[in-house]
C-alpha cells in the first residue's frame, strides 16, 4: 500500500526537523513495515518552466517550428517543436538535457539530450503534459504543448522561466511503500487517517480532525427515506445511502487527481475519484451507483440466486451462486457486494445523479467471493481485514464534504440507514504484575495511561483484584496473592475487529510505542536440561542423510496440494483425498494421500535438462477422517508422514535393482529393525509384473517397484524407465541403542565359485540366497538368462559363491564337499538343475 505525506501531513503537523526517512524508519520500527520511501520530485529532475520569447518557422520542416526559451539559464535557448498551439510570451515545460520523458505518451522513459533536428540544434524539449507524465492531470488537445498560463490552479506569480515543475504544481511529495503483510491484522490503517493517527501517536502529535468544519448528520436524516432492505443481516451489518442530484460526470480538480495518481490510482472522473478519495483517506470504501439504473428506487442485499449473472466494471462476466452477497434493485443484481460495482449500474458520462453506499459487509463472505471469482480489489482487500461500522460516520461526513466542494449545486434529495449491529469496543483487563513481568521493567502508572490514551484507548484504574483477572500474579510467603491494581481498558472501535481481543495485545502495544530499542538488554531465563533421546526423529535425520549422501538421492519439497493430472495417472481413490473449501486452482482441489504424485511432477519437470537423476522427499499425506455419526464434531484429516524415492535410468532393470538396493541397505545404515519383500497387493501405480510389497512383521508398510506405461504416459513421462518407493515412517522401528560388533576379516584364503542353475520362472533369487546363505559366507547375484538354451518356463541364474573356514586354507576335497551340499540343498529347496 502507498502512503503519501503529503496527505499525511492535512492531518497532523509533522515537525520541519523530522526527515521523512526517519518517518519510514519509525513506522517500521513501531508498526508496519516500509519497504520503500519514494521521492516523487525525482521524476521531474530537469522539468523546467520555460517562457517563449519568439517562435518561428523551422527552415526545413513544414510542421516544425524554432523557439527561442527562456529557462531561466544564462542564456536563451533554440529548441526545436511540433506543437500546434505555440506563440510568443507562453509558459511551457520544458524538458532540460538530462531529464527523462515519455515520447508522447507511449512506451518506456527516454533520456532528454542536446541534439539536432532537420539541421537545428534543439536544447531539450517543449512538453505535452502526457509526455512528463501528467496526462491523466492536466489534459492537452492532440499535439498541443502545455499551456501552463491556462492551467486554473498555477498562480501566475509562480511562473518564473526556470522554476522547477514539480514545484509549480504541487507535485513533491514522499511517497511509503509499505508491505501489505504487516498490515494484515491492522485495518485501522488501510487509510491515510489511520497511518496519521499511527504517526501522531508515535511522535506526541496532535492529529487533527478529518474535516475543518463538521457536517452536521440530523440535517439529512430528516429528508425522505431512501429505502434499504437487508435480507441478509449477518453478512451486512450496516448499510447507508444518499440520492444526490444536480450532478454531471466531469474532470476532478488538479489537487485531487494528484493525491490520487500518487498513490497509484487513476483518476477517472470527479464522482468516481471521489469515493476512491474517500476510501484512501478514511479505509472506508464507497460506491456510487446511477440513480437512474437502479429500478423501484431501492436497495435490496441479498445473496445472489443459483445462476444470476452480472457484468462487473472490468468486463468480467460472471455466474453467481447462492454463497455470494450482491447489492440489487427489485429486478437484478447491481454489484459484487463488496468488491466491484457492475458495468450497466455504475457511473456512466450520462450521469446526473447517485445513490451513495457506504456499507459494512462480512469479512468471511468477501473473502471466499473474491477467491472464487479472482476478483482482488482495492474495496475487497480493506473489507476481507475487518472493518469496524463507526468508520461509515467518517466516510459519510468527507463524502458529502468532497460533493459540497467540488459540485456546489448538488442537492441530496433521500436517506436511508439501517444498522443491524455496532462495532462493540473490546473490553480488557490487565495487571500492573502482567505488565512489569512480560516487558522486563516497571512502567509507571502514568507512562501506561499516557501511552494507550494517545492510541485511542480508554483506560479506567482499579486498585484491587488483580489477582482475579490474572491466575499467574505473585504471592506471599503464605502462599496468598498480593493484591495489585490493575487497568481496566477499553479499545477504540477501529482496533476492535480482531485486532485487540487479550491483554497481550495491550502489551504489543505498550512495548512497540515505548519503542523496543528502549528496554534493556536482559539474558533469556534458558534452562538447561539433560538431552532426550528422541529415536524416532534421529532415526528421519539418518534417512534424510543416507538418501541424500550415501545414495546420491536429491531431496525435494512439493506443494501439498496435487494437479488432477497426477491423480488421474496413478488412478488414486479420490473419494479417500481432502478437497480443498478455497483451492490455490481448480485443478488442484486436492490434498496428496501419497507422496508418488509429486514425484512424477517433479520427474517430469526435470527431464527436459536431465535423463537419468534420483529424488526423495520426506513429507506428510492426508486422507479423510473416519466420521461418526453419533458425533457433530470437525473431523480432521488423518495425516501420516512418508518417505518416497525415484530413480528415473534408460533401463527398467537398473532403476528397479538401484531402488531395490536402497532399500536392502536402509536398515543397516540407519540403525533400525529390517523389513522384507513379498508380492502381496498392486499399488495403483505399478507395472504389473515388477512390484514388491515392504514387510514389517508380515505387515505392508510400502511399497516400490516399476511405474507402469500407463501411469508414466498420463504423467508425461514417455522414454525413460522409472522406479519409485514409498514407506510409512511411523512403522520403522529404529533401534533403541546402537550396538556394533566386530568381525574379524577372514584369516584363510576365502574361495569363490561361480554357479549357473536351471530354476522355475516362479523361484525368486531370495529363495535363492535363503536356501543356501547358512553354508557360505557370501552370496552374490550376478545375472538371469532367458533364451533359447532354457527351456520354457524356466530361467538360468548365475551367481557367486565365497566358502572358506577360519581353521586354514581348504583343500580341493572339502571344497568339492561343500559345493557338492550346497547343490543338493538348492535342488531339494528350489528344484534347481546345474546348467551344463
Amino acid at each position: 500500500m502507498k502512503i503519501s505525506l503529503n496527505w499525511i501531513r492535512k492531518y497532523v503537523d509533522l515537525p520541519e526537523d523530522l526527515s521523512e526517512k526517519q518517518i519510514a524508519y519509525d513506522l517500521t520500527m513501531r508498526t508496519v513495515e516500509v519497504e520503500d520511501l519514494i521521492d516523487t520530485s525525482l521524476k521531474y529532475h530537469n522539468i523546467v518552466v520555460g517562457k517563449i520569447i519568439n517562435v518561428n518557422q523551422h527552415p526545413n520542416a513544414d510542421k516544425l517550428k524554432v523557439c527561442t526559451v527562456d529557462c531561466g539559464l544564462d542564456e536563451l535557448k533554440e529548441i526545436v517543436c511540433g506543437g500546434l498551439n505555440l506563440y510568443e510570451g507562453q509558459y511551457v515545460a520544458v524538458a532540460l538535457p538530462g531529464s527523462s520523458v515519455v515520447w508522447h505518451g507511449e512506451g518506456e522513459p527516454v533520456k532528454i539530450k542536446e541534439n539536432k533536428l532537420r539541421g537545428v540544434k534543439s536544447y531539450g524539449m517543449i512538453s505535452a503534459s502526457e509526455e512528463i507524465y501528467l496526462g491523466d492531470i492536466y489534459k492537452d488537445e492532440p499535439e498541443n504543448i502545455m499551456d501552463l498560463g491556462k492551467i486554473e490552479d498555477i498562480k501566475q506569480d509562480e511562473l518564473v522561466a526556470g522554476a522547477s515543475i514539480s514545484d509549480v504544481l504541487n507535485l513533491n511529495d514522499f511517497i511509503l511503500d509499505i508491505d501489505n503483510k504487516s498490515l494484515t491484522n491492522r485495518p485501522d490503517l488501510w487509510g491515510h487517517y489511520g497511518v496519521a493517527r499511527e504517526i501522531a501517536a508515535i511522535y506526541k502529535l496532535k492529529l487533527k480532525d478529518l474535516l475543518d468544519e463538521q457536517i452536521n448528520i440530523q440535517d439529512y436524516k430528516s429528508l425522505p427515506k431512501y429505502k434499504i432492505n437487508i435480507l441478509e443481516k449477518e453478512k451486512c451489518k450496516r448499510y447507508l445511502a444518499l440520492k444526490i442530484e444536480n450532478l454531471y460526470v466531469k474532470e476532478s480538480p488538479a489537487w485531487l487527481k494528484i493525491a490520487l495518481k500518487s498513490v497509484g490510482i487513476n483518476p477517472k472522473n470527479a464522482i468516481v475519484d471521489i469515493t476512491n478519495y474517500v476510501m484512501l483517506a478514511t479505509g472506508q470504501p464507497n460506491h456510487a451507483f446511477d440513480s437512474n439504473q437502479v429500478e423501484g428506487e431501492e436497495i435490496v442485499i441479498r445473496n445472489a440466486t443459483k445462476g444470476e449473472k452480472i457484468v462487473l466494471l472490468d468486463d468480467n462476466d460472471l455466474e453467481l451462486s447462492t454463497d455470494d452477497l450482491v447489492i440489487a434493485d427489485i429486478e437484478e443484481p447491481m454489484c459484487l457486494a463488496g468488491i466491484r460495482g457492475g458495468k450497466k449500474d455504475s457511473v456512466l458520462d450520462s450521469t446526473e445523479s447517485i445513490v451513495l453506499e457506504i456499507a459494512n459487509f462480512s469479512p468471511n463472505t468477501i473473502r471466499k467471493t473474491e477467491q472464487r471469482f479472482g476478483e482482488k480489489t482495492d474495496s475487497g482487500i480493506r473489507y476481507e481485514k475487518g472493518i469496524d461500522t463507526e468508520r461509515i460516520d467518517i466516510a459519510l461526513d468527507l463524502s458529502l464534504d468532497l460533493f459540497n466542494k467540488i459540485y456546489p449545486e448538488n442537492k441530496i434529495t433521500a436517506y436511508g440507514e439501517v444498522t443491524n449491529e455496532h462495532t462493540a469496543s473490546s473490553e480488557i483487563d490487565i495487571s500492573q504484575d502482567f505488565l512489569d513481568r512480560r516487558i522486563g521493567t516497571k512502567l509507571s502508572e502514568k507512562d501506561i495511561i499516557d501511552t494507550l490514551s494517545i492510541l485511542g484507548y480508554q483506560i479506567e484504574v482499579r486498585d484491587k483484584g488483580a489477582y482475579k483477572i490474572d491466575k499467574s500474579i505473585r504471592k506471599d510467603s503464605n502462599g496468598n496473592p498480593i493484591e495489585d491494581k490493575y487497568y481496566h481498558i477499553l479499545a477504540p472501535t477501529w482496533r476492535s475487529t480482531g485486532d485487540v481481543s487479550i491483554r497481550d495485545d495491550i502489551l504489543g502495544d505498550l512495548a512497540r510505542m515505548i519503542g523496543y530499542e528502549n528496554f534493556k538488554r536482559k539474558p533469556l531465563p534458558v534452562e538447561f536440561n539433560k538431552a532426550i533421546k528422541q529415536p524416532k526423529e534421529e532415526l528421519e535425520r539418518r534417512i534424510r542423510e543416507y538418501l541424500s549422501f550415501r545414495c546420491n538421492f536429491y531431496e525435494i519439497f512439493t506443494y501439498p496440494w496435487v494437479s488432477d493430472k497426477y491423480i488421474n495417472a496413478i488412478n488414486s481413490d479420490i473419494e479417500k483425498m481432502v478437497k480443498l473449501a478455497t483451492p490455490p486452482s481448480p485443478e488442484q482441489a486436492y490434498l496428496r494421500s501419497t507422496l508418488i504424485t509429486g514425484l512424477l511432477e517433479s520427474a517430469e519437470k526435470n527431464l527436459r535438462y536431465f535423463n537419468e537423476f534420483n529424488l526423495h522427499e520426506i513429507a506428510e499425506v492426508f486422507e479423510k477422517g473416519k466420521y461418526s455419526p453419533s458425533t457433530d464434531e470437525e473431523i480432521l484429516p488423518i495425516q501420516k508422514m512418508m518417505i518416497s524415492g525415484i530413480s528415473v535410468s534408460n533401463s527398467n532393470e537398473k532403476a528397479f535393482f538401484d531402488i531395490k538396493g536402497v532399500l536392502e541397505s536402509m536398515s543397516r545404515y540407519c540403525h533400525m529393525e529390517d523389513f522384507t519383500f513379498k508380492k502381496i497387493d498392486k499399488p495403483s501405480w505399478a507395472d504389473e509384473n515388477a512390484y514388491l510389497n515392504i514387510l514389517s512383521n508380515e505387515n505392508i508398510i510400502g511399497s516400490f517397484g516399476l511405474v507402469s506405461l500407463k501411469s508414466l504416459h498420463e504423467s508425461g513421462i514417455n522414454n525413460p524407465a522409472v522406479a519409485v518407493f514409498e514407506i510409512e515412517m511411523s512403522k520403522l522401528k529404529p533401534f533403541t541403542s546402537r550396538t556394533n560388533k566386530y568381525i574379524s576379516l577372514p584369516v584363510f584364503p576365502q574361495v569363490e565359485e561361480d554357479l549357473s542353475i536351471v530354476v522355475d520362472e516362479q523361484i525368486k533369487w531370495k529363495d535363492i540366497h535363503y536356501a543356501i546363505i547358512n553354508k557360505c559366507n557370501e552370496v552374490k547375484f550376478k545375472e538371469v538368462y532367458r533364451g533359447k538354451q532354457i527351456p520354457e518356463g524356466k530361467k538360468s541364474i548365475m551367481f557367486t559363491i565365497s566358502i572358506g573356514s577360519d581353521k586354514g586354507t581348504l583343500n580341493s576335497k572339502q571344497i568339492d564337499k561343500k559345493m557338492r551340499s550346497i547343490i543338493e540343498t538348492l535342488k531339494k529347496l528350489c528344484g534347481a538343475e546345474l546348467r551344463s
